[in-house]
This record gives C-alpha cells, sequence and structure tokens, in this order.
C-alpha cells in the first residue's frame, strides 16, 4: 500500500525545457505543463482556472488592480480585456494614470537605484522604474479633468450626486483614447468600482471641484451595488493583480455569498508581515472569501511578465 502512494507522489517526472526557434508562447507553456517547477505551475495552473472561470457563463467575474502596473505597458492591454469580465475594482491611482497617458501624458523607462534627490530638483516623478515628468502628470490630469468634469457638469443629464461607477462612466462616455482603460471599460459596459476614488491627484481634483459647484459624491451607493452583486450571482470568480484595497474589496463582498468560485491572485509581497497584498488565498479561504472547493491559486511573481504571458495564451485581445 505505501508502495503504491509512493508511485502515485512521484509518477510526474520533471525533463528538461527544449527551445526551439519560432516557439510560440502557447505551445512553451504547454511544453512546461509536463516539465517545469517552482512559478512556473503556478502560472500554469492559474491560467486554467482562468479559462475555466472566463468559460462559465453563470460566473460573474472580477479584475482588480492597483495603479502602478496601469503607469506601464500594461494599460493598453488591461484596457483591451476588460470585456472579458463584468467588473472592475482599482485604486485612486489607475484614474491618474489613465487620464494623463489618454492627454498625451508620457512616460519613461528609468531606473530604481536612481537619485531621487536629482530627480526631485529636476521635477521628475519615480515610480519604481518609471521616470514621469511633473508636466506630464499632475498638469496633465488636472487640464483633463477639468474639461470632462465641467462639460458633465454642464450637460441637461447632470445629477449633482454621483457614484463613482456612475461618474467614470462619465468619463469613459467622453474619452477619445481608444487605449484607455476608463474609455474601454464605457464602451463594453463594464462597471468600475473605485473604493480609494479621492486617493490622489483625480480624488484631489474632485474636491476642489465640489467647493465651487453644486457636486456630490456617494461613495456608498457602489458599496450596495456590489452587496447585491455578491447575492444576486451564485458563481463569482476573480482575477486579482496585486493587493491593497482593490484585491481586498472583491474577497470582502464575496464573503456574504460564501467565498468565491474562481480566484487568481499574482503577488510580488510576502505573507509574514500578516499585509493583505502578501496575503495567500489558502487564508482568504479561513474567513470565507473563498470557498473551499473552489478552483484558486497564488502565483508568486511580477505581473509585468506574468500576465502578458497568460494573456497571450488564452488570447484575450
Amino acid at each position: 500500500m505505501a508502495k503504491d502512494v509512493k508511485s502515485s507522489i512521484l509518477k510526474n517526472h520533471v525533463k528538461d525545457i527544449r527551445l526551439k526557434k519560432g516557439m510560440s508562447v502557447k505551445e512553451l507553456i504547454d511544453m512546461q505543463r509536463n516539465i517545469g517547477g517552482f512559478s512556473a505551475q503556478h502560472v500554469i495552473e492559474g491560467i486554467d482556472i482562468l479559462k475555466d472561470m472566463l468559460d462559465d457563463k453563470n460566473s460573474f467575474n472580477f479584475l482588480s488592480f492597483p495603479a502602478d502596473i496601469v503607469a506601464t505597458g500594461l494599460r493598453g492591454m488591461i484596457a483591451d480585456s476588460v470585456k472579458y469580465f463584468d467588473a472592475i475594482i482599482t485604486t485612486g491611482g489607475t484614474l491618474d494614470h489613465d487620464l494623463a497617458k489618454a492627454y498625451g501624458g508620457k512616460y519613461s523607462l528609468g531606473t530604481f537605484e536612481a537619485d531621487d534627490r536629482k530627480l526631485h530638483e529636476m521635477e521628475i516623478y519615480r515610480l519604481g522604474n518609471i521616470f514621469i515628468g511633473s508636466d506630464q502628470y499632475g498638469l496633465a490630469v488636472e487640464k483633463y479633468f477639468s474639461e470632462i468634469m465641467n462639460d458633465i457638469c454642464n450637460s441637461k443629464d447632470y445629477k449633482k450626486e454621483y457614484s463613482a461607477s456612475e461618474l467614470l462612466r462619465e468619463f469613459g462616455k467622453r474619452m477619445t483614447d481608444e487605449h484607455s482603460i476608463i474609455r474601454q471599460a464605457y464602451l463594453h459596459n463594464i462597471p468600475i468600482y473605485n473604493p480609494g476614488i479621492l486617493d490622489g491627484a483625480f480624488g484631489t481634483q474632485l474636491a476642489l471641484f465640489s467647493q465651487d459647484h453644486d457636486f456630490k459624491l456617494n461613495l456608498i451607493r457602489d458599496e450596495l451595488e456590489l452587496s447585491n452583486i455578491s447575492f444576486d450571482n451564485k458563481t463569482t470568480g476573480a482575477l486579482m493583480l496585486g493587493g491593497g484595497i482593490s484585491k481586498h474589496h472583491v474577497i470582502w463582498w464575496n464573503q456574504f455569498k460564501g467565498g468565491l468560485d474562481y480566484a487568481i491572485y499574482i503577488t510580488t509581497a510576502s505573507q509574514y508581515d500578516g499585509s493583505l497584498s502578501g496575503a495567500r488565498l489558502t487564508e482568504a479561504v479561513s474567513w470565507g472569501k473563498v470557498k473551499e472547493k473552489a478552483k484558486y491559486t497564488t502565483i508568486d511573481g511580477d505581473i509585468t511578465i506574468i500576465l502578458p504571458v497568460m494573456f497571450s495564451y488564452l488570447e484575450l485581445f
């Protein structure tokens, strides 16, 4: 009996990867199914769960992500993929970067090891290894925000009070950049829930705008919508890119329906400081935020490397 158990445990043998010219992403991943170890196997598991999740027509599926990856070249790829999901949950900075780039803001490749004092003197912001000229960010967001917000305010349909998702829909309606996440969400009727909308340049502009306009932001309304989603949908899934408030808002509201049925989480954070960003999905099971029998996996690694591979394999573009 023990010999049979041992044989079962050792049945999948590791084999060497053999690369060849012209190999596609799909061919490489399929080869690694029976070869690779470490994070490669979690990426493959994530691909399979994501495919099952998107193929399940009864599943209401979330895409969540923080702002930092929007500052990278992933912005356009995420914009192209929003149509495959039912709702987006993100952070305030996503709006800043999306508007800045939609208004023509240019972000530049830099280095993590830069002298930040010198960058400050030159009015260059550093986001990891991304450099952003101050005129490409703050002023760009402020100008584009003002143009759109004034148009909303002067329209015959102006309501004076908006939820965050309603306001972002109005922004998407008026934006013209087809690579914009906000724009593509509007075109495909995908709501963007942004519980941290006041945290950033966009939120600051909202606060300033409200000082001399009859405008109110109702943050509770979106929370009630998320509550309704959790109770109205028997099956739910989520692709969560990074942690923080965007991840937690997904798993928090899904606990009220007994947890997510599908869940893929990509992170570089350590779990040993007890942070939400570092928490593996197994921890979410203990809270009832992910079902015990759910299809789920945590992938340790850089989203900017892993996500293009996953989306290319599944042709989510």
